[in-house]
């Protein structure tokens, strides 16, 4: 399906009713036209803003968080809302669990040490040491895209941009850039037939069902990582493998082989992925809303308070899950101990109680508190400050090479209702 439907169509059609009893976020399908998953979080943040959606086997259910206040308070509270029983809708055993996880399954003492690792190579000192860096190799991916005249935005643009960084960070070869970008799409999209090696619970995922999102593509990566760590071992590099393989956690306890496997693949999906799909969709939203497009040509300084729209509007991941660790109350609902309990960050950003004119895309929206990243949460994005500094310095770019740019053809989805994400944009483009 596709969704390069006009915006105030689809600005239309979210605030249609949608019946409570026709909401259910564990369909994937209802994940592919860019309206139904707005009309779903519509309906559930005005009608049942804390709600229990059913699975099919072997899941067991979820409550639905959809409204952004109570977002947050899960976020913030990691004692009574737990990342350790896993953070996806898919239930592992303690085995499994102990095998898969990494960082974001991780709370307390033991979280906070694996993040300080690599904390200070996202900080603000480091970042802007990149700037000239970034600015350059933007220069270099739009010149290539835009001699084109006319191309796949995704491919040409925002999916070459920021793995380009992330091989910047691994010190990895350029050339390995598309296997890259590959393996993110195996993994993050093994819900979708075209990206998918095996999909989840599948019969044939059992074989995989120890491997992150259970699958084989994990291994590959893992392969990849390990060779890298051997070459780095015992090195003065400041690339962050060499800083994983070479330094001890401030709680005293070395990266487990285990360890350094899941860290490094989760570096590669969420290193690429997030930015990917939040440059895809901004570059959507402006071309489906050519004033606001216009706004920034005429004033290039508005661009980093659009930034904060961009994050917000894309929404680039849908949800991420917690489990209850003792019985509470939550919106009015009496959540059980060991319940799923799922934060929908896209309908969070779209909270009318939060946003004035949610579903209006504003590239001069003041106070914009988006939930992009995470709200108050430990597990708050680490690379935050990266993406925004990605994003702010393409569009910085890209606008001013624009004399026109136009959508070409259909906007497919990834079947998906943890990534928001967009397969292809093709466009044509005048340059300035």
């Amino acid at each position: 399906m596709t969704t390069s439907t006009p915006a105030q169509s689809v600005t239309e059609a979210v605030r249609e009713p949608l019946p409570l009893a026709d909401v259910d976020l564990a369909n994937l399908d209802n994940f592919t036209d860019g309206i139904t998953p707005w009309r779903m979080f519509h309906t559930l943040r005005h009608e049942d803003p804390v709600h229990w959606q059913e699975e099919d086997a072997p899941n067991s259910g979820f409550w639905a968080v959809t409204r952004h206040a109570d977002i947050a308070r899960v976020d913030r509270d990691a004692e009574t809302f737990t990342s350790s029983k896993f953070v996806n809708l898919e239930e592992l055993d303690d085995d499994q669990i102990k095998k898969r996880a990494s960082i974001l399954e991780l709370d307390g003492v033991r979280h906070r040490a694996l993040r300080s690792l690599l904390q200070r190579q996202f900080g603000a000192s480091v970042i802007n040491s990149y700037a000239d860096f970034l600015r350059g190799l933007t220069a270099t991916t739009l010149d290539a895209a835009l001699a084109k005249g006319t191309f796949d935005f995704v491919k040409e643009v925002s999916a070459d941009f920021p793995i380009n960084v992330l091989a910047r960070l691994l010190d990895v070869p350029p050339e390995d850039n598309q296997q890259l970008i590959d393996w993110g799409n195996r993994i993050i999209g093994n819900t979708d037939p075209d990206y998918a090696d095996v999909l989840l619970h599948s019969e044939e995922s059992e074989k995989y069902r120890d491997l992150p999102f259970r699958s084989p593509a994990s291994l590959e990566v893992f392969a990849y990582g390990r060779e890298l760590a051997r070459q780095r071992r015992g090195g003065n590099g400041t690339d962050l493998i060499s800083r994983l393989v070479n330094e001890t956690p401030r709680d005293g306890v070395p990266l487990s082989a285990q360890d350094f496997d899941n860290y490094f693949l989760l570096l590669v999906v969420a290193g690429n992925e997030t930015t990917r799909h939040t440059i895809t969709h901004s570059m959507l939203a402006l071309l489906q809303h050519p004033d606001q497009l216009a706004r920034l040509k005429d004033d290039p300084s508005l661009i980093p308070t659009a930034v904060e729209e961009f994050l917000r509007w894309a929404s680039p991941v849908y949800h991420f899950r917690r489990t209850a660790t003792r019985d509470v109350e939550l919106g009015g609902k009496k959540v059980k101990e060991g319940d799923k309990v799922v934060m929908w960050f896209a309908s969070g950003n779209r909270d009318e109680e939060v946003f004035g004119n949610p579903y209006d895309f504003d590239v001069t929206r003041e106070n914009n508190d988006h939930i992009t990243f995470g709200k108050g949460s430990p597990h708050l994005c680490l690379g935050n400050l990266l993406a925004r500094t990605e994003i702010r310095i393409m569009f910085e770019e890209l606008i001013p090479r624009l004399a026109d740019i136009r959508l070409v053809g259909d906007v497919p989805r990834v079947r998906s209702n943890f990534v928001n994400g967009i397969k292809r944009l093709p466009v044509e483009v005048t340059p300035a």
